[in-house]
Formats: C-alpha cells, sequence, structure tokens
C-alpha cells in the first residue's frame, strides 16, 4: 500500500488528483461508498480488474459491479436502457441499486465472468462520485474484504487484511448503510430481486412495477451454475467458527430454541449476535459472551452494524456462534439473506 488516506472530514483535493491518475494508471484501491467500502479498478482495464480479483481471492466466476458517476458513463458502459430500468434509476439513483443491462464490448469480459450483461450502479457516497468523475472511468468494485470474510464497513476492520493488496486505502468513515446494494434484473416491467439491500420490495413495489424474489435468496447455487450477480454463489460474509441463525416471530419460542442450543454445548464457548433488548437475557450465562447487533426496533441499525461484529466473532476464541434472526420484510429481508449465508444455511426457523 502506498498510503492511508483520511478523507473523513474532507476530501482533499490533491490526494484526490494523485489516487484517480493512479487509478487510471492501473491502480487498485479501497474507497467508501453508502453500502460497504469497495475495492475498485478501471472497469476498462481488464489487467487492472484482475488485480482485484488477485486482491480478494475471489473466484473468477463471481461478477463484479461497474460504479458510474453519470449518465454519459452509463452509455459507454451499456448497450440498451429499457423504460422500466429508466424508472429505477430516475426513482433510486443516485443510491444503493445496482441494475443488471446488457453490456458493451468496451467492458472486458474478466469483469462480468463471460456474462453479456453487466451489474452498474451510481453511488450517492460523495467521496465515491468524486473519486469517479475524477478518473474519468467507470470503476469495478466489489467489496472491501477478502472473499468469505463478512464486507468491509470500518476501515479499521479491513486495513490489516487488505493493506498489502492494494495501491490505496481511502478513509471515509463508517458506511452509512452497512449492506452492499440491491441488486436487480429486469424482464419487462417484472423485477427480479437477485440480492437484497437498503432499496427494498416495498420500496420497489412503489414504482408500479411488479417485484419477484429470486429463488436463491435463501438457497445455494450449484456449483457449475452461473449467477448474474454477486453475492449469490460461494460463501460469505461468515465467521471462521460454526454458526447458527435462529428465528421465530414468537419471542419466546425462539429463546427457548438458542437456551437449549446452549444448553446442548455446555461446555462449549458461545457467543450470542442478539438484540440490546435481550442482552439481560444471556449476560449472565457462564459460557456466553453477548454481542449486540443493534436494536430489534431499528433494523437499519442491525444492517449498519452486523458486518463488524461478525468480524468480531473469529477475534475470540469460540466454539458455536449464535445469531438471532429477524423477519423478512423491509430492509429484514437483506439482513435474513446476509445471515443465512454468514452461518452456511445452517439456519432454524421455527
Amino acid at each position: 500500500m502506498k498510503e492511508l488516506i483520511d478523507f473523513k472530514e474532507k476530501i482533499d483535493k490533491d490526494k484526490l488528483e494523485e489516487v484517480c491518475k493512479s487509478i487510471k494508471d492501473g491502480s487498485v484501491i479501497v474507497f467508501p461508498t453508502e453500502t460497504v467500502y469497495g475495492i475498485g479498478a478501471n472497469a476498462l482495464d481488464k489487467s487492472a480488474v484482475k488485480k482485484i480479483f488477485m486482491a480478494k481471492n475471489r473466484p473468477t466466476d463471481n461478477p463484479l459491479i461497474v460504479h458510474i458517476s453519470n449518465y454519459d458513463m452509463l452509455d459507454k458502459v451499456v448497450s440498451n436502457v429499457s423504460k422500466y430500468e429508466k424508472i429505477l434509476m430516475d426513482k433510486f439513483w443516485p443510491g444503493p441499486l445496482t441494475i443488471i443491462l446488457p453490456k458493451k464490448e468496451e467492458i472486458p469480459n474478466i469483469v462480468t465472468c463471460n456474462l453479456d450483461t453487466v451489474g452498474v450502479r451510481m453511488p450517492s457516497n460523495k467521496i465515491a462520485i468524486n473519486i469517479i468523475e475524477k478518473s474519468g472511468v467507470p470503476i469495478a468494485a466489489p467489496s472491501a474484504n477478502i472473499s468469505g470474510k463478512p464486507s468491509g464497513t470500518l476501515v479499521t476492520d479491513i486495513v490489516d487484511e487488505l493493506k498489502d493488496r492494494v495501491d490505496y486505502i481511502i478513509d471515509g468513515g463508517i458506511s452509512d448503510i452497512g449492506l452492499e446494494s440491491t441488486v436487480v434484473k429486469l424482464d419487462n416491467d417484472v423485477v427480479n430481486i437477485l440480492r437484497p439491500g437498503a432499496i427494498t420490495k416495498e420500496d420497489i413495489l412503489s414504482t408500479g412495477l411488479n417485484v419477484v424474489l429470486d429463488k436463491h435468496l435463501f438457497k445455494d447455487v450449484k456449483e457449475n451454475e452461473k449467477v448474474a450477480s454477486p453475492g449469490m454463489k460461494h460463501r460469505h460474509y461468515a465467521p471462521k467458527v460454526k454458526t447458527i441463525l435462529v428465528y421465530s416471530n414468537d419471542e419466546k419460542k425462539e429463546y427457548d430454541r438458542i437456551c437449549d442450543i446452549i444448553n446442548e454445548n455446555n461446555n462449549k464457548k458461545i457467543s450470542i449476535l442478539g438484540f440490546n433488548e435481550n442482552k439481560e437475557k444471556y449476560i449472565n450465562k457462564p459460557n456466553v459472551k453477548f454481542m449486540c447487533i443493534g436494536s430489534k426496533h431499528d433494523l437499519n441499525s442491525v444492517a449498519k452494524n452486523v458486518f463488524t461484529v461478525l468480524r468480531k466473532v473469529d477475534k475470540y476464541d469460540l466454539d458455536l456462534s449464535i445469531i438471532e434472526g429477524v423477519e423478512k420484510q423491509g430492509i429484514g429481508l437483506a439482513i435474513m439473506n446476509r445471515l443465512t449465508r454468514a452461518c452456511g444455511y445452517n439456519v432454524i426457523e421455527l
């Protein structure tokens, strides 16, 4: 790494110019967006994009998202935008929505893993927009983490694992949202949600378009099956320790099942990733470490905290981790999608 640059208070124009010149020269950077931090490089530069996969140890069948700063740049990346896709752009861009679109030949196949479509979004984070605009090129960027680990929402969480793998790391403070973007693909006026995020099913329905949830949101993809979106294949967001996700809309039933698991593993060291309101239920159990993921009455706080807390699990000598789930409504759908994958589909729903 050449430099860790702090843009939390304000963007240093000279440093910004240095970083953007390096992107045009083929560098790889870690930069903030409103969703999570990304590892980015010039999306038009095949060699630079290859460095992203190397930096993350990312499987080469997991496509990247291309980030743009304006609609002129969109025209350089994709060959067609339907009227329905334009409705979504008008409503949700800039913001945490990625749309799968037919790509132009200028986008190298390595970006899309040989698909003829590419995921594109226009972030709302000021630092991200400035970097893309000043660089003058679309930036391909997956989440900033080693593949399989929880995504980075704080530079302090990811600097040690990435500092020897990238050229610059830009600190923009904690991510506003904390979960990766919603990814959608349209079939006429039907919006298929391939990966849920902060732009929810309910948000998209408000545009008058029809919405379906992809069958793989809570089910693994076969090894030889191609995917149009990141986050659909391979284990993601996962602590090293065995992890179980437990959810019921009956709080007593959920608590009793978690207690059963604790009692069945009374000779093991266990973490509970749970809500602040439930802390008192667990803190006096001798073999349990309670880790707060936010308030059950504020799922946006859970979304913002969950990856940082998942990362903390591996800092302790634990045998088992249990996570309290949430209802699959609104942003809760995205939270449960990430937690399901973090647990390797080891889920108990009552």
